[in-house]
């Protein structure tokens, strides 16, 4: 199932509101996010997933990253039915402009990141919003 824009817009807000209070709201200053879903092959294999973990910590390397969030499913929300908690990681990183990632996507630590972790997913989903 794909997520849908307005699924990934929760997604978002849910993760932005974790880190502020209740009393405060703020935009994020940086025009461009990339939030990217990851299903592993073997998602119960503790190893696998220390492995893919290691590959996600490398990346945050980039400088032209800004902010990031790594994540898995919560599963306190998995019977709501807008909520697909199919992915094992998600990986959401913020960049000043497009720039920011094109610098990001041609990285050594991205193709790397590519080349030494792909054989541990066989799904990836990208969402790529601007700030209007």
């Amino acid at each position: 199932m794909k997520l849908s824009l307005s699924v990934f817009g929760l997604l978002l807000a849910a993760i932005l509101l974790s880190t502020t209070s209740c009393s405060e709201k703020r935009e994020i200053e940086y025009d461009l996010c990339h939030h990217v879903f990851f299903w592993l092959n073997n998602p119960e294999s503790p190893a696998d997933r220390a492995e893919f973990e290691r590959g996600l910590e490398s990346l945050l390397e980039i400088e032209a990253i800004r902010l990031y969030h790594i994540g898995i499913p919560e599963p306190g929300t998995a019977g709501r039915g807008v909520v697909d908690g199919s992915y094992t990681y998600s990986l959401l990183v913020f960049f000043e402009d497009l720039e920011g990632h094109d610098i990001y996507q041609d990285h050594p630590v991205h193709v790397k990141f590519v080349e030494d972790y792909q054989h541990l997913w066989n799904r990836v989903v990208v969402y790529d919003p601007v700030a209007k």
